[in-house]
């Protein structure tokens, strides 16, 4: 399904927010942290997905991933 790129944008910048509040980053660290560890493309590739679930369930969701993918985060 193709989805409006305004709203998908939209809800990343909200969910790195929220992932950056979590873990105590600014917007820039969380971005280049989630960068980094490949979290950008799964939630750019799981959008239809992930943009369903609750940004608190996705942040553990994702900071997991990351983590799996050589993050340091917990």
């Amino acid at each position: 399904m193709n989805y409006d790129i305004k709203d998908k944008m939209e809800w990343l910048i909200v969910f790195i927010h929220e992932f950056g509040k979590r873990h105590q980053l600014t917007m820039k660290q969380a971005f280049n942290y989630l960068s980094r560890f490949k979290g950008i493309e799964f939630l750019d590739r799981h959008y239809d997905y992930v943009h369903t679930q609750s940004f608190a369930s996705m942040v553990a969701d994702m900071t997991e991933y990351c983590k799996r993918k050589g993050g340091a985060l917990v």
